[in-house]
């Protein structure tokens, strides 16, 4: 009887303001938005942007990035650093809760990085991202059962010790390997154990099935700023088309729509937002295949490709050319810092310079890349043209499916020599780019590219903590990059967002962070009718 009294009153508000005329009902804080396919939202096998973008909503770590593309603290309210750089203590945040709500320990800190590092997760990043840790390589190697660099100092401190110093140590820790995820649920969710988890960040998993839907609701218990959204649905349908229906509030705008929502006459084009990703997109060139195995050859190739035309005709101005590797943006970027241009005549010189002296002394030229259609894209048949018009060699496009390309740059990528790929900034640092992608030891090194000064250029900036004299390490190392010439660097993509009126907060950071927090609704319109997925 004595809960009887709040309960009454509080019914009696609740039907006074459903009758006063004045007061707004609540506005749908229901976000829908296109889906990117996935195949796993399992935070070690996380390896393209397109997941990432997942997964940073769902899980979290002890390190994150703000909309700034800042290293903030995540999970962990704090770190100190030893003075020799070898060790870095973090201070577990109080409260900080899964989303059964049990709360975030250190163990769990521990049980995540070692089953990252286990052999048998089969992680295809884990080396890359947490081998600066102590016994990672062990662990990965199957020698030990554990990470010894990883130790538990009470239920809200982890002290992490690395092999030696790195100053962006904690920025490598933003990226999903390092996410925290609860042993119980992985241990006993099966194989797909990652569709309904138990994770830690600001929205949890409703409904997650590949190719089909991804249904994220608030974590209500979320330890950050509570998110405004209540729910973000993801939805396989045509972008622009079911934006324009009013089906989606957030819309990708594809190649074959860029002049339509741009024409300054079409309303659309309010509503549009553009912004240069921190990426670039590049013909990698394996200097182990012949005839890549002769620098004049690369450099030929460099020379041979008329990227400007490519940028502005083929791709209508939806890239941004490429000038040296780093994209823009980028801390330590250096416009003084420029790769091959455009020049033919040097081109052919150079093929005759090689020791191959002759095009038709090359073997078959063989160009790879993640595709499923009948042709080849636009872009890649422009390159071949140009490489048939400018230095008269046949070059044949073979297309793997996405999931097969990934795999075999991974594990087989003797079997290519040139490709097409691309690379988005994990983290806003040059060691992102320059260090794992040319270091001869990276397991990101796609082109299997070696220099002994380059290799010596990148493990200097890796211990200097003077960002002006790191930075220049940096830039020194892209310069003998370029003139060695593993890769052709092709471009930085642009990436153009049809975004509702109503939609609030939405940023314009280009790397993966929990956006989704950000997020607001104010009123809109009536939803019309659900439109099918598409087939």
């Amino acid at each position: 009887m004595a809960l009887s009294l709040p309960v009454a009153l509080g019914a009696t508000a609740f039907s006074a303001c459903q009758l006063n005329p004045f007061r707004r009902p609540p506005v749908d804080q229901v976000l829908r938005t296109y889906l990117y396919p996935f195949e796993t939202l399992d935070p070690i096998m996380t390896q393209g942007a397109l997941e990432a973008e997942y997964v940073v909503q769902v899980f979290s770590g002890l390190t994150g990035l703000n909309e700034k593309a800042e290293v903030v603290p995540d999970l962990a309210e704090k770190w100190q650093v030893s003075p020799d750089g070898l060790t870095y203590t973090f201070s577990l945040r109080k409260g900080a809760r899964f989303h059964d709500g049990r709360e975030v320990r250190a163990a769990d800190v521990k049980y995540s990085l070692e089953r990252a590092a286990n052999p048998a997760s089969k992680s295809p990043v884990a080396a890359t991202y947490l081998g600066d840790i102590a016994g990672v390589t062990d662990r990965l190697q199957g020698t030990t059962s554990e990470v010894g660099g990883v130790k538990v100092r009470d239920d809200l401190t982890v002290e992490i010790t690395l092999n030696e110093p790195r100053v962006y140590f904690p920025a490598k820790l933003t990226y999903p390997v390092a996410y925290v995820v609860d042993r119980a649920n992985v241990e006993g969710g099966g194989a797909n154990w990652w569709a309904n988890p138990n994770g830690t960040g600001p929205f949890r998993i409703r409904e997650a099935k590949p190719d089909e839907s991804l249904i994220l609701v608030r974590h209500d218990a979320y330890y950050g700023p509570r998110p405004a959204l209540s729910e973000a649905s993801f939805v396989p349908l045509s972008p622009v088309a079911a934006y324009e229906e009013g089906h989606l509030d957030i819309a990708l705008v594809e190649l074959a729509e860029i002049e339509r929502v741009t024409d300054k006459s079409n309303p659309l084009s309010r509503e549009l937002r553009v912004r240069t990703d921190m990426d670039i997109q590049y013909l990698g060139m394996n200097v182990m295949a012949k005839p890549f195995d002769d620098a004049k050859v690369r450099q030929a190739f460099n020379h041979a490709l008329d990227r400007d035309k490519i940028a502005n005709l083929t791709l209508k101005k939806t890239v941004v050319k490429v000038e040296g590797i780093l994209p823009p943006g980028m801390p330590g970027r250096s416009d003084n810092v420029k790769g091959l241009d455009f020049d033919v005549s040097r081109a052919r010189q150079l093929v005759a310079e090689s020791s191959y002296r002759d095009v038709r002394n090359f073997p078959e030229i063989v160009l790879s890349l993640a595709g499923n259609r009948t042709g080849a894209p636009p872009e890649i048949n422009a390159i071949v043209a140009m490489y048939k018009q400018n230095l008269g060699i046949d070059v044949r496009v073979r297309q793997f499916d996405r999931n097969g390309f990934m795999d075999a740059m991974s594990r087989h990528r003797d079997q290519f020599q040139l490709f097409f790929y691309g690379w988005l900034a994990d983290y806003a640092d040059p060691q992102n780019f320059l260090d794992l992608l040319f270091h001869s030891r990276s397991n990101e090194n796609t082109a299997q590219y070696a220099n002994p000064d380059v290799d010596r250029l990148l493990e200097r900036a890796r211990m200097e903590r003077d960002s002006a004299a790191r930075y220049r390490l940096y830039q020194e190392a892209e310069g003998l990059i370029l003139r060695d010439a593993p890769w052709v660097p092709l471009w930085h993509s642009k990436r153009y967002v049809l975004v509702k009126p109503y939609v609030q907060g939405y940023g314009t950071s280009a790397m993966a962070y929990p956006w989704l927090r950000s997020i607001s609704l104010r009123e809109r319109p009536p939803r019309p009718t659900p439109m099918p997925p598409d087939p």
